[in-house]
């Protein structure tokens, strides 16, 4: 048995945030219903498509393990499905622009005369405030949410990161809120709201820059590389490159390659319980007690010059080489892997968190499974649905229609 199997998930999220939230809980075993509209779908279905006449990427890779319903909820029709639908789902999941299930006649209180023990899931870009009525994209929540501040170089503007934190990091919290709604449904007998603001997912994800945020008051960042550099700070977080958030000095360096290879870089952390097998590798054994260097205190000014040889090192070892060097002498390094070296790394495949897929329209495709591995509950991903695919099995199995009445919705043009 799967962790959600018998919840059943009423999906009426589009693009990334809401499905990001609703594949996982499918890959949990929940029965996904994904709402669409009839003829068009999800937006993503047929954005930066690859293959002619088959779903892109965009849409497959955020949408496994559903069944897909095609319903005109302006369809008087389509209004009655949707209700029956309410009264035999447990959750409901939507990430339309705020106000729009009000408009369209669902508010939380007609969700609650419907089905008392609902769980109503919403994303919006942002919770209540001067902002609410925005609509926000991935990197608009970046920006919003602290991140793109903090990132990059000092020297140039704020960056947003290739991570998806304001989508599909969104839409993780937002998959965490609904389990302990219902969980504590099972206490409470009674359903509840829940919501996951973007700007909030992002700050979430950020918190460590709000920390350094604070840290300000007293003084210099000491771990970031403008301290050694004597840049004075200013009155907010700085955007600090490379550096590492976690207060021991990291920085990225070139490896063997790097002339050629864009990825030819490792991540290297001198931490400071293992600074005498660093200094050991790169070849400085006086830097062990001399008083300039041995102590993490007297390092942090001098980090430029500490960088500067260890990649005199690794700039005559591969990345993988460093790794294999390093990690016997506990000392925290990682290669920089390419989407290309990590779609064809063997032990991604194997625990499944690479999972290649076969789709009656596309054939093979590479996506992400579930990234939570639970042990009694193993995770089968499932081909995302045609468009409607199971329109007549839900009316059917879920709702208990019979056949002359889907003709009847059917003629109606409500799915």
């Amino acid at each position: 048995m799967k962790a959600l199997e018998g919840v059943r998930i009423l999906d009426f999220t589009h693009v990334q945030s809401g499905p990001t939230c609703t594949q996982l809980l499918g890959f949990f075993g929940a029965d996904v219903i994904k709402v669409e509209r009839p003829g068009v779908g999800d937006a993503t279905r047929k954005q930066l498509v690859d293959v002619e006449g088959a779903d892109s990427l965009y849409f497959t890779m955020l949408n496994h393990n559903k069944r897909s319903l095609t319903l005109n909820t302006k369809n008087e029709t389509g209004k009655e499905v949707l209700e029956r639908l309410i009264g035999e789902c447990d959750v409901m999941v939507e990430n339309f622009a705020p106000g729009a299930l009000d408009r369209m006649g669902f508010t939380w209180e007609r969700i609650q005369e419907l089905n008392p023990r609902m769980v109503l899931a919403s994303i919006k870009g942002f919770g209540p405030g001067p902002y609410a009525e925005c609509k926000v994209y991935e990197n608009v929540a970046q920006c919003a949410g602290g991140a793109a501040s903090t990132t990059g170089f000092l020297d140039g503007p704020p960056v947003v990161t290739g991570a998806q934190i304001g989508d599909s990091g969104t839409g993780l919290h937002l998959a965490l809120g609904i389990v302990t709604a219902l969980y504590q449904r099972e206490k409470s007998g009674k359903g509840q709201m829940v919501s996951a603001a973007m700007q909030d997912g992002v700050l979430n994800l950020t918190r460590v820059k709000l920390r350094d945020q604070q840290r300000l008051a007293a003084g210099p960042l000491t771990e970031y590389s403008q301290y050694g550099e004597g840049i004075p700070f200013g009155d907010s977080t700085p955007r600090a490159g490379n550096d590492s958030g976690g207060g021991q000095p990291g920085r990225i360096l070139k490896c063997k390659g790097w002339e050629q290879d864009n990825n030819a870089y490792t991540y290297f952390i001198t931490q400071a319980a293992v600074w005498k097998n660093i200094c050991d590798v790169i070849g400085k054994p006086e830097w062990k007690e001399d008083e300039e260097f041995a102590t993490p205190v007297a390092r942090l000014p001098k980090l430029n010059q500490i960088f500067g040889t260890i990649e005199e090192w690794t700039m005559t070892k591969t990345k993988f080489e460093v790794m294999d060097i390093c990690n016997p002498l506990n000392i925290p390094v990682g290669p920089i892997l390419s989407m290309k070296e990590i779609s064809e790394e063997p032990s991604l495949r194997d625990t499944g968190t690479i999972v290649e897929v076969d789709h009656p329209e596309r054939g093979k495709y590479l996506t992400v499974g579930c990234p939570i591995k639970l042990s009694d509950s193993p995770v089968d991903v499932e081909r995302s649905p045609l468009l409607g695919e199971h329109t007549q099995e839900v009316l059917q199995d879920v709702l208990g229609y019979s056949s002359s009445e889907i003709e009847k919705i059917v003629a109606s043009g409500a799915v």
